[in-house]
């Protein structure tokens, strides 16, 4: 696993404007914690929703990242999650989407 990887993850039953159920996610832990095989990781949901939100990072289908459609990056709602809810990986983002996300992260926490 790396940072950017796209995952399908169950993030449970949402409440209120949650990401929920089961959906591809983007792994935000870097690559040299990963090596550690943590039983947690930050994910970052995927949704084909289109919305206007300053958060919201919008991947286009390639064949690295293997979507099927144009979805959206939520980094907003990236939360942790057991690596038990995680399948393997199905693909990447690559290194201009994973760098957006770090920079809204960034922007989110003031960083």
């Amino acid at each position: 696993m790396n940072f950017g990887d796209i995952v399908d993850v169950d993030f449970g039953t949402p409440v209120g404007s949650e990401a929920g159920f089961k959906r591809p996610g983007v792994t935000v832990v870097a690559d040299s914690y990963l090596r550690f095989r943590p039983t947690t990781m930050f994910v970052v949901p995927l949704t084909s929703a289109a919305r206007d939100f300053p958060s919201h990072i919008e991947v286009v289908p390639d064949a690295r990242n293997e979507l099927s459609a144009t979805s959206y990056a939520l980094v907003e709602q990236m939360r942790a999650v057991s690596t038990e809810r995680c399948s393997a990986a199905n693909g990447n983002v690559g290194s201009v989407v994973s760098r957006q996300i770090l920079e809204v992260l960034a922007m989110i926490t003031g960083m």
